[in-house]
C-alpha cells in the first residue's frame, strides 16, 4: 500500500494529456496590477491565479459555458464562452467593490501566501461537495497527516481528529479569529456546533506549531474557520440528505445580499439526526447561524450569533475486544439498568456564541480590528448507576423494616455550566518591503462542575446535589509578527508571542480537597525564511517554540501520583512547493522535539476523556508530500502521504497486580500512542459528463498503538478504506442551482477501527502485563443521498 501511494505521488508531475485550455491574466481595473489568489471557475472545475495573476483552466469540450472570477474586495465577474479545441486567451480586469469586505480578523492569524509554515485550505466549494451531515472533522479526512474517528461509527455525533498524532486538545481552533477550544479540557466539540460547515466559507489547516494565534497553544495543528463571507446578491438554499442508519440532514440558508449599498444579513437553520451504527448511538442535533453587517468604504461592523444543541446517546465505552468479531455494534452504555438498557444514557449540551467585530481601514497600508465574544455553555451527562453507596453522595445509611440500607440504584446527571468571554485585536501594516501585525487577546472562563441525582430507588431525594466545584481561568496573549522582503524572491519572517495563564480549580469529584491554583508565563518565538526559485516554485524553512499548560483532566487523573507540568515543543520545518496550470506539488520535512509532552496513556475517564501523563523526552519527525495533477479533460488526481517516526524516550510504564504491588517496565524507544507511521490518501476525480463529478476517495492508516509501550496486543490494526462520491448539477431553468449528491462510504465493506482505549494490569499467574482493550468500529458499507436547491 505504501509503495502504491508513493508511486501515485511521484507520477503527479509527469502525466499530462493534450487538452483544450482557457488561459489569461487577472488584473485590478483600478491600477492594472496582477491579482494573486483570484478564484476562477467553470462548472465544477476551479483554478487560482498565481503571483503574476495568471490562470489556466480546462473548459467543457463542446457547447457554451460560463467562466467566473471572484476575489474578496472585488465585484464578481462572469463571461459566456464557446468551447473550442484551441487554447483560448481571456484576460479579466476586476472592479473593486469600494467596500471594506476583506476579513481583517482572519488575515492577522492565518499563514500568509509567503509564510514559511505548512498549510492547506478548503474552500466553500470543497466543503459543499462533501457536506452531507457528517461532523466537520470528517470533511478534513483527506488532508495530509489527518486521522479521524467517530464514536457512533457514522461520522455523526461525537467525532475526533488527530493531526501528526496530536488529538483535538492539542489543535488550536478559531472561528473568525476567536478561540473556540474549551478553556478547561482544551478540546473542541464540533457536536456542539452541528452543521457549522454549512456556514463556513473557508478552512485553513496549519500543521505543526504554525503562526501565532489566539487561544490555546497549537501542539499538532491550527484550524482556522472563517464564516464572515461577503455576498453581494440575495440568495436562498435548501439542502436535504438522507442516509444509512436513518440519518437525516435538513438545512435552510438565506441572505439579503447588499441592501442600500451598506447592509447584509445571512441566516441558517439546521437539523441533523441519526440512529448511529453502534447500538443506541443516536444523535439529535440542532443549530442556527445568523450574521448581520454594516459595510462602508473603510469600516465594517458585524455581529454573528450562532448556537448548537445536541443530544447524543453515549457510545464512548467502546466495544470489548472479546466481542469485536461477533458483536461489532455492542454498546455497554445504559446496561447497568436491569432488563432493557436505560433509554436516556445521554450527553446533552447547548452552546451559544456571540461575536461582534469592528474592522477599520486607516489608509491603504494600515488597518485594525477589534472583536468581542461570549460563549455560553450548559449541559450534562446522564447515567444509570446500580448499587451505589449512599456515602458517595454525602448521605448516611438508614434502616428500613429493620434492614440497613447503604446502597441504591439511581440516575445521576453530571453538569457543566460555564461562560467564556473576552476580546481580541490586531493592527496590520503592509508595505513594499515590510509587513507586520500586532495582535492579541484576553479571555476569561468561569465554570461550575456539579452533580445531582434525579431519581433513586431509595434513600435520596429528587434533584439532590452531591457536589459542586467551581473553576476559573484567565488567558492573555500578545504577539507581533513581521515579514521583510530582502529581494523579490527572498523573504524573512519573525514572530514573538507572550502568553499568561492563571487557572484556579477548586476541587474535583474524585478529590474534593485538591485545589490546584496555577499561573504560567510562556514566551513563544518563531523565525523563518522563504525563497522563490521561480514564479512557480519556492523553498521555505522555519523554527518555532511553543508552550502548553496541562488541562483539567491532567490534574484530576494524576492526583496522588504526580502534578502535571507544562510542555515545551521546539518545531523545525522545511518545505518545497511547485505548481503550474497542470499540476502542483508540496513536500516538507519536520522535527518536533518535546520536553514533558503530555501523552495519552490509552485509558479513559468516566466521561470519555483520555488520561495523559508527562513524558520527559519525546519527538515526532516526518516527511509529508501532497499534490494534484490533471490527466486530460476527464480525469484528475490528488494524493498525499505522510511517513513519520513518533518516539517516546526513556519511558517507565507502571502497572499493578491484584495485590496492589507496583511493576515497572523500562522502554528506551517506543511509539507514541495514536501516532501511525504512515498515513496516505487520494482522490481520483472524473468529469465525463457536463455537470457530473465522480470522486473515488481512498485512505490508508498504518498501525496505531493505544499506549506508549509499542505492544501489538494493545493496538489498532492498519486499515484501508474507499468511498465513492457523485455530485451532479442538473441543467434546468427554474433554479439558480439544482444539485444531487450521492456518497457511498466504505464501498468494499472493510472492518476497521480508527480509535480505541486500553487498560493494563500485571497478571501474577502469567507473570506478564495483560491488556483490557476496547475499540470504536466504523460502519461497513453505507450511503447518503442529498439534494441542494439554490435560489
Amino acid at each position: 500500500m505504501k509503495q502504491l501511494m508513493l508511486l501515485v505521488l511521484l507520477s503527479i508531475a509527469g502525466t499530462v494529456h493534450a487538452q483544450s485550455l482557457v488561459t489569461g491574466t487577472v488584473t485590478s481595473k483600478t491600477n492594472g496590477q496582477p491579482l494573486e489568489g483570484v478564484t476562477i471557475s467553470v462548472n465544477q472545475s476551479g483554478a487560482v491565479t498565481d503571483r503574476q495573476g495568471h490562470y489556466t483552466i480546462h473548459p467543457p469540450k463542446k457547447g457554451h459555458y460560463t467562466l467566473q472570477a471572484s476575489y474578496i474586495g472585488y465585484k464578481s465577474y462572469s463571461v459566456n464562452l464557446q468551447a473550442s479545441n484551441a487554447t483560448q486567451v481571456t484576460d479579466i480586469a476586476l472592479e473593486e467593490t469600494g467596500l471594506l469586505v476583506k476579513p481583517v480578523e482572519i488575515s492577522s492569524i492565518r499563514a500568509g501566501k509567503n509564510a514559511p509554515f505548512v498549510n492547506s485550505t478548503l474552500t466553500a466549494a470543497d466543503i459543499k461537495k462533501a457536506n452531507l451531515g457528517q461532523d466537520l472533522p470528517q470533511l478534513l479526512d483527506q488532508q495530509p497527516s489527518v486521522v479521524t474517528n467517530s464514536d457512533a461509527g457514522t461520522g455523526i455525533g461525537y467525532t475526533g481528529i488527530r493531526v501528526r498524532g496530536s488529538d483535538i486538545t492539542r489543535i488550536n481552533v478559531t472561528v473568525n479569529g476567536i478561540p473556540i477550544n474549551d478553556a478547561e479540557s482544551q478540546g473542541t466539540f464540533f457536536v456542539n456546533m452541528p452543521d457549522f460547515a454549512s456556514s463556513v466559507s473557508s478552512i485553513e489547516l496549519q500543521r505543526g506549531v504554525g503562526t501565532s494565534t489566539n487561544g490555546g497553544a497549537a501542539f499538532g495543528a491550527t484550524l482556522n474557520l472563517s464564516t464572515n463571507e461577503y455576498r453581494d446578491k440575495a440568495y436562498g438554499e435548501i439542502n436535504s440528505s438522507f442516509g444509512s442508519f436513518n440519518s437525516w440532514k435538513n438545512t435552510v440558508k438565506a441572505g439579503s445580499g447588499l441592501i442600500n449599498d451598506h447592509f447584509t444579513i445571512d441566516a441558517r437553520l439546521s437539523k441533523i439526526s441519526s440512529d448511529g451504527y453502534i447500538d443506541r448511538a443516536s444523535s439529535d442535533l440542532r443549530s442556527f447561524y445568523t450574521s448581520a453587517a454594516y459595510i462602508s468604504k473603510k469600516t465594517a461592523l458585524r455581529l454573528n450569533v450562532f448556537s448548537g444543541k445536541e443530544k447524543t446517546y453515549q457510545a464512548w465505552n467502546g466495544v470489548p475486544e472479546a466481542l469485536l468479531k461477533t458483536d461489532r455494534t455492542y454498546n455497554s452504555a445504559g446496561t447497568k439498568k436491569p432488563g432493557a438498557p436505560y433509554d436516556n444514557e445521554t450527553d446533552n449540551y447547548q452552546q451559544d456564541h456571540y461575536q461582534l467585530f469592528l474592522n477599520q481601514e486607516i489608509n491603504s497600508s494600515l488597518n485594525f480590528n477589534v472583536a468581542l465574544h461570549l460563549t455560553r455553555g450548559r449541559g450534562y451527562y446522564e447515567n444509570y448507576k446500580d448499587k451505589r453507596a449512599l456515602a458517595d453522595y454525602g448521605l448516611p445509611p438508614y434502616e428500613h423494616n429493620g434492614i440497613r440500607i447503604d446502597t441504591t440504584d439511581l440516575v445521576q446527571q453530571l453538569w457543566l455550566s460555564n461562560y467564556f468571554y473576552g476580546g481580541i485585536f490586531s493592527v496590520n501594516r503592509t508595505g513594499n518591503k515590510f509587513n507586520w501585525s500586532l495582535g492579541g487577546g484576553w479571555n476569561r472562563y468561569t465554570g461550575d462542575h456539579y452533580g445531582k441525582v434525579i431519581w433513586a430507588a431509595a434513600g435520596i431525594d429528587k434533584d439532590h446535589e452531591y457536589y459542586r466545584y467551581p473553576a476559573d481561568k484567565n488567558d492573555f496573549n500578545i504577539y507581533w509578527k513581521g515579514e521583510y522582503k530582502l529581494t523579490e524572491a527572498l523573504r524573512l519572517f519573525g514572530e514573538l508571542q507572550y502568553r499568561n495563564i492563571a487557572y484556579n480549580m477548586n476541587g474535583f469529584e474524585a478529590a474534593p480537597t485538591y485545589m490546584p491554583h496555577v499561573n504560567y508565563n510562556f514566551f513563544n518565538p518563531k523565525a523563518g525564511i522563504s525563497y522563490y526559485l521561480n514564479p512557480m516554485s519556492r523553498v521555505f524553512a522555519s523554527i518555532a517554540v511553543s508552550h502548553k499548560e496541562p488541562n483539567r483532566v491532567d490534574f484530576e487523573s494524576n492526583y496522588g501520583v504526580s502534578r502535571p507540568t507544562p510542555e515545551i515543543l521546539r518545531d523545525v520545518e522545511a518545505g518545497y512547493s511547485w505548481s503550474n496550470h497542470i499540476a502542483s506539488l508540496q513536500a516538507n520535512v519536520y522535527y518536533m522535539n518535546y520536553k514533558n509532552q503530555l501523552v495519552q496513556t490509552g485509558m479513559l475517564t468516566d466521561v470519555g476523556a483520555y488520561v495523559r501523563t508527562n513524558i520527559p523526552k519525546s519527538y515526532r519527525a516526518g516527511v509529508e508530500v501532497s499534490g494534484n495533477v490533471k490527466l486530460g479533460n476527464i480525469f484528475s488526481i490528488a494524493a498525499n502521504a505522510a511517513l513519520s517516526q513518533n518516539k517516546v524516550l526513556d519511558y517507565n510504564a507502571i502497572t499493578y497486580d491484584g495485590d496492589g504491588t507496583v511493576h515497572t517496565q523500562h522502554f528506551n524507544r517506543t511509539d507514541i500512542s495514536f501516532s501511525p507511521a504512515f498515513i496516505g490518501g487520494y482522490t481520483l476525480t472524473a468529469r465525463a459528463l457536463k455537470g457530473l463529478t465522480v470522486d473515488l476517495i481512498g485512505k490508508y492508516v498504518s498501525r496505531q498503538y493505544l499506549d506508549n509501550t509499542s505492544s501489538k496486543t494493545a493496538s489498532l490494526n492498519p486499515y484501508y478504506v474507499n468511498n465513492l462520491r457523485f455530485n451532479y448539477v442538473v441543467p434546468q431553468p427554474l433554479f439558480r442551482e439544482l444539485g444531487v449528491q450521492l456518497l457511498l462510504n466504505n464501498i468494499f465493506n472493510a472492518k476497521y477501527e480508527p480509535n480505541g482505549s486500553t487498560y493494563s494490569a500485571y497478571d501474577l499467574a502469567q507473570q506478564k502485563v495483560v491488556y483490557d482493550t476496547y475499540y470504536y468500529p466504523m460502519a461497513g458499507f453505507n450511503c447518503f443521498v442529498g439534494v441542494n436547491v439554490g435560489f
